[in-house]
């Protein structure tokens, strides 16, 4: 269940966009790989990618539709919004977190559509 609960404070601190609060979520070596985009490694980088989305975003939210664990292992179904540009983006994902021992997150892993996320910033 804390596993749960570290994916879940995690996905909830999304809607403050403070990437320093985000990035206390990694471990030192955690991999975070948006599928439709190469992976990076280590919490300063994955910092650099939340930036990227988050900094153009005026609101943000991770909606949780269903959640499943197994051990260190949580699978969420979720719904994300971000608005951009005075554009509101819906996106369906579905994403894999894996907590280390240390309770942080050691790797994230999103599976969507990205012509599903390009299509709604034309």
């Amino acid at each position: 269940m804390d596993s749960e609960k570290t994916v879940l404070d995690f996905c909830n601190a999304i809607r403050a966009r403070d990437v320093d609060q985000l990035v206390a979520f990694f471990s030192g070596d955690a991999v975070y790989h948006n599928m439709p985009v190469a992976p990076v490694t280590g919490p300063e980088a994955i910092g650099k990618v939340l930036s990227g989305y988050l900094a153009s975003a005026s609101d943000a939210e991770f909606e949780i539709v269903a959640i499943a664990s197994r051990g260190n292992v949580v699978l969420t179904e979720r719904i994300d919004r971000f608005t951009i540009g005075g554009k509101r983006i819906v996106l369906p994902v579905m994403g894999t977190f894996e907590i280390g021992d240390d309770g942080r997150i050691r790797a994230w892993r999103d599976y969507f559509d990205m012509n599903q996320f390009t299509s709604q910033m034309a």
